[in-house]
Order: structure tokens, then C-alpha cells, then sequence
């Protein structure tokens, strides 16, 4: 009995740095819910154009899907211990990332080839916003990912040792999913 009354009375804790993370990313999460409520609102007063927007918008959207798909390699690669994969998991995502934040301003350039500027019309400032705020998250988590890549190719990444890359995977996939809500959203509500 007293064996079933320990067992039962486990303690259940998280990393630290997870908790940390989680935090951050509940932060995060109230930040893009207070600008998507302000952009509903300021919407509903007037003055809102149509936005047509960037073609680069699709294409980045794929590579942030594309990139969940090669973090969670890496992901699984570590659990597996498969030191190679873990690396060329990482180094996939890395690319991947830049391919997307270079996209992403060349879809800045698209909007100001379309006369969608940053001053003027709140429609366009928005999607500025939303898209420059995602960009700045995604460059933190491109240095987690390169901190991450470093430990991996010093052999610290592996099944005993998960901590770093599931919180950056965690972090990478909340990014992708961000990314979704935000081109949706803005899609849904132009």
C-alpha cells in the first residue's frame, strides 16, 4: 500500500528551462491576440483598403512547413541517436529559415511594389507588423537552432541528452504554426 501511495503521490516537474520557454511562449501568444483584437477593431472603424497580397507569401508558408517537417527529422534523428541525421536535420532547418526570412522581405518589396507602404493605410501597416514581429522571433529561434546545431556536432545532442532540441523544435513548430494563424487570418480578414 504504501509502494501504491508513492507511486500515486509522484511528483510531476518540468525542466526549468521548458517552463521558462512555455512561459515565453504564452508571452508571445497574448502578443499576437492583442494585435489581431486591435486589427479587428481598427478594421470595423473604416478606412481599410483591400490588400493584394504577395505571391512570397505562399511560397514562405511552404518552406515553414517544409522546415517543422526537417526540425522533427532532427527531432526524432536525436531520440534514435543518429548523430548524422541530427546534423543534417539542423543544417536543412537552418537553410530553410533564411530561405524564409529572405523571402519574407522580398515580399516586403512586393507590397511596396503594390503601393502598400508602412505609413498610410492601417491595412498595410498591419501586415508589416504582423509578418516583421514573426520575422524577429524566427531570427531568435534560428540562433537557438545554431546553438543547438553546435552542441550537436559536439556530440551533446542525443537520446540522453533531448532538453535543447525538444525545446527548440517545440518553439520551431509553434513558430510554423504562428506563421499559418497569421497568413490566415490576414487572409481571412483583408
Amino acid at each position: 500500500m504504501t509502494g501504491e501511495m508513492q507511486a500515486g503521490n509522484k511528483v510531476r516537474s518540468m525542466h526549468p528551462q521548458k517552463f521558462a520557454m512555455w512561459l515565453f511562449l504564452v508571452s508571445v501568444v497574448m502578443v499576437f491576440v492583442s494585435l489581431s483584437s486591435a486589427y479587428i477593431v481598427k478594421k470595423s472603424i473604416g478606412d481599410w483598403i483591400y490588400i493584394e497580397f504577395p505571391s512570397l507569401f505562399q511560397f514562405t508558408t511552404g518552406v515553414i512547413i517544409l522546415s517543422s517537417v526537417t526540425m522533427h527529422y532532427a527531432y526524432i534523428s536525436a531520440k534514435r541517436n543518429n548523430i548524422k541525421n541530427i546534423r543534417i536535420g539542423l543544417v536543412i532547418t537552418a537553410i530553410l529559415a533564411v530561405v524564409f526570412i529572405v523571402g519574407q522581405l522580398k515580399a516586403w518589396g512586393q507590397l511596396v511594389d503594390g503601393g502598400y507602404h508602412f505609413v498610410g493605410n492601417p491595412a498595410s501597416s498591419f501586415i508589416y507588423i504582423f509578418t516583421g514581429l514573426h520575422v524577429v522571433h524566427l531570427v531568435g529561434a534560428v540562433i537557438f537552432l545554431l546553438i543547438v546545431l553546435k552542441k550537436a556536432f559536439n556530440y551533446k545532442v542525443h537520446s540522453k541528452s533531448l532538453v535543447r532540441i525538444e525545446m527548440c523544435a517545440t518553439f520551431w513548430h509553434f513558430l510554423g504554426g504562428l506563421w499559418l494563424y497569421l497568413y490566415l487570418f490576414l487572409i481571412l480578414n483583408n
